[in-house]
């Protein structure tokens, strides 16, 4: 629940951006997160979830202060 709390404290604009800039190892690039789940990592939040693209298991850590 605080891990989705400090999600939404992030501006919309930004966030989206966070969401189309994911490396996928399987892609070699940039990609959009889907079907995402937000969990508490220490140096903020980390966003897990599947590649737009392939299908590949993503995930990045968003780090907050």
């Amino acid at each position: 629940m605080e891990a989705n709390k400090k999600w939404l404290s992030i501006p919309k604009d930004i966030r989206e951006k966070l969401i189309t800039n994911v490396f996928c190892s399987n892609c070699r690039g940039s990609a959009t997160i889907t079907g995402f789940t937000i969990e508490y990592h220490e140096a903020g939040i980390v966003l897990k979830g599947e590649c737009k693209a392939c299908g590949n298991n993503v995930s990045r850590v968003v780090e907050l202060d």
